[in-house]
């Protein structure tokens, strides 16, 4: 359940409301201080779930089923003890079944998280993909510090994946690197046999390919590529995720999207993790970083080229502060959504909510005049983009990133969702 906060509000009086500890309250939606909430903000309000129910005088088990959201068969079937479902004993006890969706969870990690944060996430995935080996020149790969990554995902039942990406040693990503693997034969065998070797040697569970800017013409070059090294990576019983560009249709022009053969990609991968995020971004104009109406244009378009529980729908874990009047080549500062909530509480701003994009937003001035305007994530535009999930009945999600922790995003998500562990 959401809340939106009005005038007048306190924490506690929210609290009292919904018979919620207000530090529990707190906790759940990253406020540090009970007293620093703004209004606008949308607070997530956890609420128990039934796992069982006393049959009162009155009560059908279709009654019981709708009163719990759930459907009537399931609730049959979680009750065998049930003879004859049409005659029900008063008093007698019943199973209310967890019907919540199983999804998977992959979260991107730079090798630098606070392993106090890193524990924390856990829990909440499937897989954990440390980033990033870089692919060079001659089809080596360069070296990443992720051995406790790889062991503390282990530790914790999550399965590590190792990330490959075509970004050069100037810091972006880069086409002709991908080029020369994907038409060099030695250079190709290069790289397959280093992700080999790496995998095997740091027991990652599998690949995941990120390669982005692809020159347009390498297209098939590319799918070849990925079908090679899966049939390699058959060999070793590794898996191979896909990260790709979020287009809603084929012919997308740009070279963030044409090389991406969606599908093709799908039949080749075991995972797609869909990037949709980035419409706003660091050097653009201002608008919602990852839109509800663009995201689900995007993955309406996807679920027709790939299967969609292959699909892991991107996730933003971050925020952006721009200064307004946007000036082309100016930047955006990144924040955390925590950062954000507590700018817009010390500039006593109030939280907009865009109804089209899904997202919240507010304004403020800082100390020397300028304008800002905030995009950021909150309990309603997460819960709303969750939605999408189960309309296109996709396989999960894929955070970018998670090396801040974000108490109300978790919580909503594991409150609308099972999390599978495969290991």
């Amino acid at each position: 359940m959401i809340h939106t906060v009005r005038s007048g509000e306190t924490l506690f009086s929210i609290a009292q409301r919904y018979n919620i500890d207000p530090n529990n309250l707190a906790r759940i939606n990253n406020i540090t201080n009970p007293n620093e909430i703004t209004v606008g903000q949308n607070l997530f309000i956890p609420l128990s779930r039934i796992t069982s129910y006393q049959i009162k005088n009155g009560d059908t088990l279709y009654s019981i089923a709708r009163a719990n959201g759930i459907l009537l068969n399931d609730l049959i079937t979680a009750n065998p003890q049930i003879s004859n479902p049409n005659m029900l004993n008063v008093g007698d006890t019943i199973n209310i079944p967890d019907v919540r969706k199983e999804i998977e969870i992959n979260g991107y990690a730079i090798p630098s998280i606070n392993q106090s944060i890193l524990n924390d996430t856990l829990e909440y995935l499937t897989y954990l993909s440390p980033f990033s080996y870089q692919v060079n020149m001659d089809g080596s790969l360069s070296q990443l510090n992720d051995e406790t990554l790889i062991s503390s995902a282990r530790n914790s039942g999550v399965a590590p994946i190792m990330v490959v990406t075509n970004i050069s040693s100037e810091g972006g990503f880069d086409g002709e690197i991908a080029h020369k693997v994907f038409t060099d034969v030695t250079t190709k065998q290069s790289l397959i046999n280093a992700i080999k070797s790496i995998v095997i040697d740091k027991n990652y569970s599998g690949v995941d390919i990120d390669f982005e800017y692809l020159l347009p013409e390498d297209r098939d070059n590319y799918t070849a590529f990925l079908r090679e090294l899966k049939t390699e990576l058959e060999g070793i019983n590794k898996t191979l995720s896909v990260a790709v560009a979020p287009k809603n249709r084929d012919n997308m022009a740009g070279s963030l999207y044409q090389a991406h053969d969606y599908k093709a990609i799908g039949e080749i991968a075991d995972r797609v993790i869909i990037m949709t995020y980035e419409w706003g971004y660091i050097y653009g104009e201002p608008q919602a970083i990852s839109p509800y109406n663009q995201v689900d244009k995007v993955i309406a378009y996807a679920v027709t080229q790939i299967p969609s529980q292959k699909i892991l729908m991107g996730m933003p874990n971050y925020a952006y502060d721009w200064v307004i009047p946007y000036v082309q080549g100016t930047s955006a500062k990144t924040l955390t959504n925590r950062q954000a909530l507590r700018l817009a509480y010390e500039n006593n701003a109030t939280i907009m909510f865009d109804t089209l994009s899904k997202a919240p937003y507010f304004s403020y001035s800082d100390s020397d005049g300028r304008e800002h305007v905030v995009w950021f994530d909150d309990a309603l535009s997460i819960g709303s983009r969750l939605d999408i999930v189960t309309k296109y009945n996709l396989g999960g999600l894929s955070y970018w990133t998670i090396n801040n922790f974000d108490s109300a995003n978790w919580a909503i998500v594991s409150d609308t969702f099972r999390i599978k562990k495969v290991m």
